[in-house]
């Protein structure tokens, strides 16, 4: 009886959380580079399973009136959230990005600076920073490369969640027709700053996060240094 129940439990599971999406028919590259499908993770790719796992392992461990609804509930609620836990990967290449982010925009600045066209900029910039900015931007240049209007370029960058503010500055040049090096480079001088006062954000932070286990390690020693002699000698004295 609970095998049934732990059954329709998984198969309600199934059908509540509706068929896994069909596979995205072949399109052309988009303007920047996204995150691989498969670096999602082993929960994300799973969810189906543990979802099922989870809805039929609460209503055999239940059993009773309680077993098909509860596990119903349980096996929606894994579902959904994993699925849509970030993986890994995308939450390191979208640190990578941050991270490379200010000395990108450096980089692109000086380029600009000595008189190379924005495409060529970029192709510089990819070729000496590479990673996964670079993969970002390369589809930029190559779009840029083979005629593309800019304006919907600079738009299309803008609207990527780490490189936005270059996509933003970019786009503002082109629209105002002011200097382009100038604009970027008060960007790179802006993330420099921000860059800094994140890292020492941080370094406050630890030294915070650290005072409480620091104060767990000395406590023993200070009970066994001062507390417990001054209370031997309190009791003696009362005893004595």
């Amino acid at each position: 009886m609970a095998l049934l129940v732990a059954l329709a439990a998984a198969g309600a599971v199934v059908l509540l959380l509706g068929p896994p999406p069909p596979a995205a028919a072949p399109s052309p590259p988009p303007p920047v580079a996204a995150p691989s499908p498969d670096a999602d993770g082993v929960l994300r790719r799973g969810r189906w399973l543990w979802a099922v796992l989870a809805g039929g392992g609460a209503a055999a461990f239940l059993g009773g009136a309680l077993a098909l609804p509860a596990g119903v509930a349980v096996g929606v609620v894994v579902g959904v959230v994993a699925g849509r836990l970030e993986p890994a990967a995308v939450r390191r290449r979208r640190d990578e990005v941050r991270r490379d982010l200010p000395h990108v925009v450096t980089l692109l600045a000086a380029a600009l600076r000595s008189g190379v066209a924005p495409v060529e900029a970029i192709d510089l910039v990819c070729r000496a920073l590479p990673g996964s900015a670079a993969d970002r931007l390369g589809p930029i240049a190559a779009r840029l490369r083979l005629g593309g209007d800019p304006s919907t370029i600079w738009g299309a960058l803008a609207s990527d969640p780490e490189l936005a503010p270059l996509g933003r500055t970019l786009a503002r040049a082109h629209r105002t027709g002011a200097p382009v090096v100038g604009a970027v480079e008060r960007l790179g001088e802006e993330l420099a700053r921000r860059g800094r006062a994140e890292v020492e954000d941080r370094a406050r932070a630890i030294g915070v996060r650290a005072a409480v286990p620091l104060g767990v390690c000395l406590l023993p020693s200070f009970l066994v240094l001062g507390i417990v002699p001054l209370a031997v000698a309190l009791a003696s004295t009362i005893t004595g």
